[in-house]
């Protein structure tokens, strides 16, 4: 792909509510060149699954990730699958996996308790009896700078998650909530039309979602399949952890352009990083870099390739079926008590 359609696939990608106008300045491209190039990069499905990025802690929830093993045997029995999954109010991302797991699932949740009990719904299905759940603690989410080096057009890092005080939110914040989660692209005039505010209002409302930091933001999810992007997960399972040499790995990986995404984790590892490249020998040598300046922390470390993503967001659609009432005690509070999950027909990672 032409770098200039590179960079205006980057900046969508970071901001799936860009003004055309505004991306057109930075590119330095005429507004109808950006508007086709956008509609051929949607259409093509180099971007798709426009999500925003709501901060769940806030409500008081959990995410959770599931590691399945053994699944679906062939490509009909992977789409009843995945279909089935879709339909489950509390998964909120699905996608393929290499290294002995088949597909990941992201669940979030008010407490372990109902994450147990939607599990156990989706071990029930054909073939997926076999898995390893963590707790997703926080997630430090990057730009894609692999894709183009435009970072003082968009956020450093994004975090999602952890310790946080449960807000209370208005009627008409709650109705934005749910229509920016089903429509994160939707023009604020007709968003605003479907709920019945007056346009000044919707903006206020959004504008108050992000200073609550909520509301972190819009993406498209980047087809790594179509583009040649190779993506793998690196775990590490730490010892010997303080908090200067945490502090170290996060800015490494803040630095570091290929690195997309961390996640602490509870459970079998401690940290998940992200890593994409069109280079698969850069991947190697960040990989190598990480063991080698952080041996000191890594007890035990892994890979896995990252593939086709079924689907991506940040807030479980029960919150829009029922209540469910949420017990902050029992959810983002109590992360630092909280028993890593096991399961015992689980097939764990073979750790180098």
């Amino acid at each position: 792909m032409p770098k200039p359609a590179l960079d205006i696939a980057y900046l969508f990608a970071e901001n799936a509510r860009a003004r055309i106008k505004e991306v057109a300045q930075i590119v330095k491209k005429s507004p109808q060149r950006v508007k086709y190039s956008l509609g051929v990069l949607e259409k093509e499905e180099y971007l798709h699954m426009p999500h925003a990025v709501f901060d769940y802690s806030y409500m008081g929830l959990l995410m959770f990730r599931a590691y399945f093993s053994g699944g679906y045997i062939n490509e009909e029995e992977k789409a009843a699958i995945i279909q089935s999954l879709e339909q489950n109010p509390y998964v909120v991302g699905m996608y393929e996996m290499s290294s002995g797991y088949d597909l990941v699932v992201e669940m979030v949740a008010p407490n372990p308790s109902r994450f147990n009990k939607e599990i156990k719904k989706i071990a029930s299905l054909p073939n997926l009896s076999n898995y390893t759940p963590i707790v997703n603690v926080v997630s430090h989410i990057y730009p894609k700078q692999y894709l183009a080096s435009l970072v003082q057009n968009v956020p450093k890092e994004i975090i999602i998650g952890g310790d946080r005080d449960v807000l209370d939110f208005t009627e008409n914040e709650m109705l934005m909530i749910k229509a920016l989660s089903e429509h994160p692209r939707q023009r604020i005039v007709k968003i605003a039309k479907t709920l019945g505010m007056h346009v000044r209002t919707a903006n206020a409302v959004i504008k108050s979602l992000k200073n609550k930091k909520f509301l972190k933001g819009f993406k498209f999810v980047i087809n790594s399949n179509k583009l040649g992007v190779r993506k793998v997960r690196l775990f590490l399972g730490l010892h010997n952890i303080s908090a200067d040499r945490e502090e170290e790995l996060l800015d490494f990986c803040l630095k570091t352009e290929e690195i997309v995404q961390l996640n602490k984790t509870i459970g079998d590892w401690d940290i998940e990083i992200d890593i994409a490249s069109f280079d698969e020998q850069r991947i190697r040598v960040i990989t190598a870099q990480i063991r080698q300046s952080f041996k000191d922390l890594i007890q035990s470390f892994a890979t896995a390739d990252l593939y086709n993503l079924y689907k991506k967001s940040y807030l479980p659609r029960y919150l829009w079926i029922r209540e469910e009432p949420v017990d902050p005690s029992k959810s983002a509070k109590n992360l630092n008590t909280m028993t890593p999950l096991h399961n015992n027909n689980s097939v764990f990672l073979a750790h180098n």
